[in-house]
């Protein structure tokens, strides 16, 4: 079994479901990644600034899966914002990944500090599509505040924007800004992996109550109803795990559905409060860091 698709805005089919390798240590990334292809992953979503770039790309090599059948999604730092700097960047994750061609290349923030510098990243992102180098571009962590300068500046609409999406922190203006630019919201923490605070309590969504009694409904864990909720959504997903059993649970969700009072019993959990930093809190002078060669 393989995850669904769905169509971006310029035509390029995406699996909805990917394994994200989010601080996954390079040594136990090519076994996960290995190990999600085997249960039938066919969407890895990684990044330059990840460092595991590498081992993503020889777990592909080792899968004997073709490399057409895998959706390589990867993401160029704010360290190599700029037209040339990104075309660069380009070059280094294309060359750690093994690939020539990269199915979908994202910036990673706004960076709203050097907004200049990101308008010209994304220029070069154009420049790679055009020349066939990438199939998709985007964008991660674009705010509705970053969004009308970018799009007045830019001419290829991304075709998705990676954002926080999970129960506790669902962006419902952000999501349906991105809808009307025809542009596919992708959830990163979609099962909000870190704990999250709500009214002075340290809680995690896979304790939450409400998610819980869904799940026991279905005979599902609460993973897999956060996952199912965001597919139904209309959301592509890319759960995080190294662990072989998290891995195979985590695409375990196409069998069954939510329904819509359960959709809105999750709904209700927002909370407004996110779980990573603030896009406009990553900045050169904080977060800057060289990316090295291949």
């Amino acid at each position: 079994m393989t995850a669904k698709t769905i169509t971006l805005n310029n035509g390029v089919e995406m699996p909805v479901l990917g394994l994200g390798v989010f601080q996954s240590p390079p040594a136990e990334t090519t076994a996960a990644v290995e190990e999600a292809i085997h249960v039938g992953y066919r969407h890895i979503d990684t990044a330059a600034a990840y460092g595991n770039e590498k081992e993503v790309g020889e777990a592909i090599r080792r899968s004997g899966i073709a490399r057409n059948e895998i959706f390589i999604e990867t993401k160029i730092w704010i360290s190599d914002y700029g037209y040339n700097e990104t075309l660069h960047g380009f070059e280094k994750s294309a060359a750690k990944l093994g690939v020539e061609q990269i199915d979908l290349l994202l910036l990673h923030q706004p960076l709203p500090s050097a907004f200049d510098r990101t308008i010209k990243a994304y220029h070069a992102l154009e420049t790679l599509l055009a020349d066939g180098r990438v199939r998709a571009i985007g964008i991660s962590n674009f705010m509705p505040d970053h969004m009308d300068r970018f799009l007045s500046e830019t001419t290829a609409v991304p075709a998705v924007n990676q954002i926080e999406v999970h129960p506790y922190f669902q962006q419902s203006e952000l999501q349906k800004l991105n809808a009307k630019h025809g542009i596919h919201t992708q959830a990163w923490s979609p099962i909000g992996g870190i704990t999250f605070y709500r009214e002075g309590d340290s809680k995690s969504t896979l304790e939450d109550p409400t998610i819980l009694k869904i799940a026991a409904q279905h005979g599902k864990t609460a993973a897999q109803v956060m996952l199912r909720w965001h597919l139904q959504e209309g959301r592509s997903v890319i759960p995080k795990s190294v662990k072989t059993a998290r891995i195979a649970e985590n695409f375990d969700v196409f069998d069954f559905d939510l329904s819509s009072e359960q959709v809105a019993a999750i709904h209700a959990l927002d909370t407004a409060k996110r779980g990573g930093p603030a896009p406009d809190s990553i900045t050169l002078e904080t977060y800057g860091r060289p990316i090295p060669e291949a």
